[in-house]
């Protein structure tokens, strides 16, 4: 293009045209480089506001004795202590030379501000332990570490017990600080010796000396003794052994004074024949035959044997010291009669164990005790005492008796048990109705389904309890046991029969009475629970039913249906029911009866059965010993029933005093269950052989 002059005032020129492309490209306008640039500054400045804006301040306290790094997960602004982070949760770091890293998760919430409190664990201190002695035993807190000397053993930063060992020295304890963060620290102790020395000297010298039994030199002789209660002896061949007791201190040595040692005692090995003779020595008495005998030697001592039935030996025996010698003295007898007869003829006679002939005769036998046995095959063995005396002879008659006389013999008719309670011996097999029917018939009015007919055979003589156990001899058991109340009315007093009882604490009473008596267990127990019986004991059980019902049914050779007879309802008291009295505790009554109370009696306040039996048919209803079930009316007639060894229900037998129906008050009334009621107490029984 040309240069032109300006133009004149007021003219407007056309300005120069060039087409598009015809030029070269220029660069774009350097505003718009910054105008992003802006925009970015903006946007982050923008965002960096957002963030202080909703950032929460977190204060991070690190407890430690070197510096400590923290770092944070995620965006945190650190300010010193103090980081700012948006709210959320974080995981926190912290790391310090002689500290465990620790790691904590922390939450920050929409608080301004929060504190985070950590403290590293220090890392183990390094001990280095010595000793003297060498060779100790190094504990820490019980756990030993090892023998003197040792080194560089972790231990935890922290105050320790520390405790080192060594045989014949006294232990040392002490506290120990460890300052941890690998710190080395040196430990030394001195532990002092655990031993005293004793000096010990005799007259004559070269005596064994012997500590605890252990031979440590002899005399005269300077020893080191543990600390403690030993037993110092000096023997010496000639003399008596020397002893005396030593209570050592550590460290404070003893001088004990010169031991003049005594000659040793001569040894007489006395017998006699007979064997067992009572000794004396210069008048004191020393035991009986064979013994030995320690005399004072180069003297005469007095030595006297007797025994009775003998004639009595004195004499003279001197030894000199350290002299065993052996005597025998033959006693000579003193004779006395004894007249025996005897029957059956053929009986055997033993005298102290030595058959002497058969049947009736008169022996001489020395005046001292004697064992007599008089047996024959087939018949009970007679064994007695009899001590003769000179000059009077002595008569001994007896008539052997066959075994099932013996037998019935030593069966009491009647025992009483250490609580007081009578048994009463029963032998139904010796009865009319030693085979009868249980249960009842069909017809019988107040029948129940469970009373089936069915044969029973009693075979085995049994003893049973007159009266119900009452509440204090049950308390003799568990003395913490409460039979309870009913509207008012106790059921607590001592003679009144135990109620609220189950049928294991029933079965268990009755082991418990067996063990104080020495009798063998009826009932097998397992941590506390009856699980069983044996058949063939004869402790202390609960009467099985078929017992139960014989002795309070059984009347000569029937059977009674009700306590008083056959006729319902009675018409006085026979046994104890739900009476007029009774109405409001029990809601039924048996009506126009008065039998004086209203809930349970004190046992035996009515009249005994027809087998001196008290309450059998009222008062509490009892627990008896068999498992429930329902019997066969087809069976084959059963044998001393026992029914199966365990159960979930029991039977209960009787009427109580809140019964009154006439299914209730009949002898064959029939109840089950397990646990305790207020109406249902028990009675004992056991075999008699």
């Amino acid at each position: 293009m040309s240069q032109r002059e300006p133009a004149a005032p007021g003219i407007i020129e056309p300005s120069a045209f060039q087409p598009l492309g015809s030029a070269d490209a220029r660069p774009p306008p350097r505003r718009h480089r910054r105008r992003w640039l802006l925009l970015a500054c903006a946007a982050l400045f923008a965002l960096l506001m957002a963030f202080l804006l909703s950032a929460r301040s977190l204060q991070v306290l690190v407890e430690t004795e070197t510096p400590a790094q923290v770092s944070i997960s995620g965006l945190a602004i650190p300010f010193g202590e103090r980081y700012l982070l948006r709210p959320g949760d974080y995981q926190v770091r912290v790391t310090a030379p002689g500290y465990h890293p620790l790691e904590s998760a922390v939450t920050v919430t929409a608080d301004d501000s929060q504190t985070l409190q950590l403290q590293p664990a220090p890392l183990p201190g390094l001990l280095s332990f010595s000793s003297v002695p060498p060779g100790a035993t190094v504990l820490v807190d019980g756990e030993p570490l090892g023998h003197t000397p040792l080194a560089d053993q972790p231990v935890a930063a922290g105050e320790h017990l520390l405790r080192v060992e060594a045989d014949r020295y006294l232990p040392l304890e002490q506290a120990l600080a460890v300052t941890g963060r690998e710190v080395a620290q040196q430990v030394s102790v001195e532990l002092a010796p655990g031993w005293a020395e004793v000096s010990v000297d005799s007259q004559p010298p070269g005596a064994a000396i012997l500590v605890d039994g252990e031979q440590r030199g002899s005399t005269p002789a300077v020893l080191e003794i543990d600390a403690g209660e030993h037993q110092l002896i000096l023997r010496s061949p000639g003399f008596a052994d020397w002893q005396q007791s030593l209570d050592i201190v550590a460290g404070q040595p003893q001088q004990l004074p010169a031991v003049t040692l005594q000659p040793a005692a001569g040894v007489l090995e006395l017998a006699s024949v007979p064997a067992g003779a009572n000794v004396t020595l210069d008048g004191e008495f020393l035991g009986q035959t064979p013994l030995e005998l320690e005399l004072d030697p180069g003297r005469s001592h007095q030595l006297a044997v007797f025994k009775p039935g003998y004639r009595r030996y004195s004499g003279e025996v001197r030894l000199a010291a350290a002299a065993r010698e052996r005597q025998t003295v033959t006693l000579k007898a003193q004779l006395g009669e004894v007249r025996f007869d005897i029957s059956p003829a053929n009986a055997t006679l033993k005298v102290d164990g030595k058959v002497r002939g058969q049947g009736s005769q008169t022996l001489s036998l020395p005046a001292f005790e004697h064992s007599v046995e008089i047996s024959l095959p087939g018949y009970a063995t007679v064994r007695r005492k009899v001590t003769p005396r000179p000059g009077l002879q002595q008569r001994v008659a007896a008539t052997l008796l066959t075994e099932q006389q013996a037998r019935k013999a030593r069966i009491k008719p009647e025992i009483t048990t250490p609580l007081g309670q009578t048994l009463l011996l029963f032998s139904p097999a010796e009865s009319p109705l030693s085979t009868f029917s249980m249960g009842a018939s069909r017809r019988e009015p107040g029948r129940r389904a469970n009373e089936v007919l069915h044969p029973v055979t009693l075979t085995r003589a049994f003893y049973l309890q007159t009266t119900e156990v009452t509440n204090a001899q049950f308390r003799q058991f568990q003395g913490g046991h409460n039979s309870g109340q009913i509207e008012g009315n106790s059921l607590n007093r001592d003679h009144q029969p135990v109620a609220q009882v189950s049928w294991q604490q029933a079965a268990a009473f009755c082991n418990w009475l067996s063990k104080r008596e020495g009798l063998p267990l009826f009932y097998r127990e397992t941590n506390g629970i009856i699980t069983g019986y044996n058949p063939s004991a004869t402790g202390y059980r609960l009467p099985s039913e078929a017992e139960w019902a014989w002795a309070a049914r059984a009347d000569g050779d029937t059977l009674l249906k009700f306590p008083w007879g056959e006729s319902f309802p009675p018409t006085s008291a026979v046994e104890n029911y739900a009476d007029n009295s009774s109405a409001y505790v029990t809601g039924r009554v048996l009506g126009g009866y008065q039998d004086g109370y209203v809930v349970s009696a004190p046992v035996g306040s009515l009249k005994a059965n027809q087998h001196r039996l008290y309450d059998m048919g009222g008062n509490v209803a009892e627990w008896v010993h068999d498992v429930y079930s329902i019997p066969s009316a087809n069976g084959a007639t059963e044998v001393d029933p026992l029914g199966a060894q365990n159960g979930d229900n029991y039977v209960i037998r009787g009427a109580s005093w809140s019964h009154s129906k006439i299914a209730e008050l009949r002898l064959s009334y029939r109840d089950y269950g397990q646990a305790g009621r207020d109406d249902v107490g028990f009675r004992l029984a056991r075999y008699a052989e």
